[in-house]
């Protein structure tokens, strides 16, 4: 088996679209934020949106875009109409693995609402939902692997059987309990043909409801560089953590035994809603065919993250998205996105973007 690497050539990204029962502050500025990034997606390649009504979020689609000034190119959107709880697609959405002889294997893993925190009874069967609709390609087999419980921002590969994670999300109370670390790892070794995981024991960003996904941490760049979360001030709450995990990675080693390289990223001026601090990460990005989609947060530390990403990724485009209104979900754009590799998502011309 082998878990391809994000930067690896994609078929599409999914969406799963906002309405006014997901759990929103600020529902038209989260849409507002939502439109920019679908229509930036479909600059690049396709898109899938999953959404409870595929009117509604045509309507939302047409009503931003034009307000925006934005256009659209619904010949590379594709709906697929599925009963929601909210849209974290990276957690709830299906994880794309190979076989040894190139297999396509949609690996469904349980959702529970991050440990139970919130209901998921409706996101936990989102992709098998949209898999019976036809939304893959005929040679993508869905995989069910309940009971074991993981999200898709809790995980991150290097395409060549390496994973990073954190153990403070994977060994959390109301996931997989009854598995010790050992036995984590090998469940995910097998599922995922590991030869290795590089457990992070240490880091957070303050406001965060996942129990430290490694997408906001820390993430792969190529097989030997590492981008991660810095801070700089001893007196933000979130240095010690940080500070802590710069000297793990440091330690960390690649599979022909050198240092990675790693890139640090800065944290923005910290952002409140209601006096609760907001989850803000540059490492939240999301690699997509030639480009990446950088989280803005109207700092000037979006230029700084730019900028080292963009020496980190030199032939893509570093493209910044104000995702300010997703932090009030307390997420941000990887979090709400999920890739699939080229040949997965079935892209073709369907009667529902006429």
């Amino acid at each position: 088996m082998r878990l391809p690497a994000e930067w690896e050539k994609q078929s599409g990204i999914q969406l799963t679209w906002p309405h006014c029962d997901t759990e929103w502050y600020g529902l038209e500025d989260v849409l507002g934020c939502y439109v920019e990034i679908a229509c930036t997606i479909i600059r690049y390649e396709p898109l899938m949106i999953v959404c409870r009504d595929i009117a509604e979020a045509r309507a939302d689609i047409d009503r931003i875009s034009a307000a925006k000034g934005l256009h659209p190119d619904y010949e590379k959107i594709f709906f697929y109409e599925a009963p929601l709880n909210d849209t974290w697609a990276r957690d709830h959405g299906g994880i794309s693995v190979y076989g040894d002889a190139g297999e396509k294997y949609l690996y469904d893993f349980v959702f529970n609402g991050w440990g139970l925190k919130f209901a998921a009874n409706l996101d936990n069967k989102i992709t098998r939902t949209i898999f019976n609709q036809g939304a893959f390609c005929d040679d993508v087999a869905g995989v069910d692997m309940s009971p074991y419980v993981l999200e898709g921002g809790s995980i991150d590969t290097d395409g060549c059987g390496t994973l990073l994670t954190t153990s403070e999300c994977l060994c959390s109370v109301n996931r997989n309990e009854y598995l010790s670390r050992d036995e984590i790892e090998q469940e995910l070794k097998g599922a995922f043909g590991l030869d290795r995981i590089l457990w992070l024991d240490h880091g957070g960003i303050a406001g965060d409801d996942t129990d430290s996904h490694v997408d906001i941490l820390a993430r792969f760049c190529s097989a030997d560089t590492i981008a991660y979360m810095k801070c700089e001030d001893p007196a933000d709450a979130n240095y010690e953590g940080l500070a802590a995990m710069e000297k793990q990675l440091k330690e960390f080693r690649t599979k022909d035994g050198k240092p990675y390289r790693l890139v640090p990223l800065p944290l923005p001026e910290p952002l409140y809603l209601d006096g609760y601090r907001l989850p803000a990460s540059y490492a939240n990005f999301l690699i997509i065919n030639g480009a990446v989609l950088l989280p803005g947060a109207a700092s000037p530390m979006d230029d700084v993250a730019r900028h080292r990403l963009q020496q980190v990724f030199p032939d893509r485009e570093i493209v910044v998205i104000d995702c300010r209104p997703l932090l009030s979900g307390h997420g941000s754009l990887h979090c709400i996105t999920m890739q699939f590799p080229d040949g997965w998502l079935r892209t073709s011309p369907r009667q529902d973007v006429i």
